[in-house]
């Protein structure tokens, strides 16, 4: 694979970019057939930063917004608020520490979902509140059509977010999501009928949501709570515990912190002392 882009300029000994430009080397000498792939979205990048923008935009475009529009729009987004990309970087990595299906850090930048619908969302959040609301939310459209994710432009979210797998996902427009956050598929963090103002879940940072689990309303999920999968989840959730079941109950008063970094779904250890039906 050709080698002749700019050295990364963003951030200057970059150890995750250095990485990622390996590992597409590598990956361009056993899979010849992608190597436009490789050159396009890494080896002609200047640094992580644009890399991300062109593949998101490449995935992104369409008739009526050109590749092109939409880097400029990543990169205008990026040198206003600087929060972004670090963030981006922190996605990265987090994909690479909790998901045991992945093997390189360039995977999420070139094939999940997941972790494109989460950086179509922080521009499209950016320019959600820099006035340029329709753009906001003709890029929740092509997200939702090409990612299968429902992510609404006002929607806060932390860094360092894992989107396993993504499909399915629904975050409203007030909901706010804390860092070192993990979701799995099929989550919806929605209102609980057509009142306005402030009426989605807030989600404490180390939280791990299981797949399916529908939490619904204007309440908080506390740091590092474990919501299990299929769960529904209609009242507030302390800090360190883990819900189960519909309507969700608590099942566990001393989950371990940060469930969202161990990924541990099986509700099998739990002590069944800890079960109390009554809440």
């Amino acid at each position: 694979m050709p080698n002749n882009s700019p050295a990364s300029t963003a951030h200057p000994g970059d150890a995750l970019w250095d990485r990622i430009r390996r590992e597409a080397q590598q990956a361009s000498e056993a899979s010849p057939h992608l190597i436009k792939l490789f050159r396009d979205t890494i080896a002609d990048r200047s640094d992580l930063p644009n890399a991300v923008f062109h593949r998101v935009a490449t995935r992104l475009h369409d008739d009526i917004l050109p590749v092109a529009r939409i880097v400029e729009a990543f990169r205008q987004a990026a040198a206003a608020d600087p929060a972004i990309p670090d963030a981006m970087r922190a996605d990265i990595e987090a994909v690479l520490t909790r998901d045991p299906a992945t093997h390189r850090a360039l995977e999420p930048l070139l094939y999940y979902k997941g972790f494109h619908a989460i950086q179509t969302h922080r521009l499209s959040h950016w320019l959600w509140t820099n006035g340029q609301r329709d753009f906001a939310l003709y890029l929740q459209s092509r997200s939702s059509e090409v990612f299968q994710t429902d992510i609404h432009p006002g929607a806060r979210i932390g860094a360092s977010i894992f989107l396993d797998h993504a499909t399915g996902l629904v975050v409203g427009e007030t909901a706010v999501i804390g860092n070192d956050v993990s979701i799995l598929h099929a989550v919806t963090l929605g209102g609980s009928g057509k009142e306005g103002g402030d009426r989605h879940p807030k989600i404490g940072s180390g939280v791990m949501i299981g797949a399916g689990a529908k939490i619904l309303g204007n309440i908080v999920v506390g740091d590092d709570a474990r919501i299990a999968a299929g769960s529904v989840v209609l009242r507030a959730v302390a800090p360190h515990t883990t819900v189960a079941g519909v309507p969700a109950k608590t099942m566990r008063t001393q989950t371990p912190i940060h469930p969202s970094a161990t990924m541990e779904q099986n509700l099998g250890e739990l002590d069944p002392t800890y079960f109390n039906p009554s809440i």
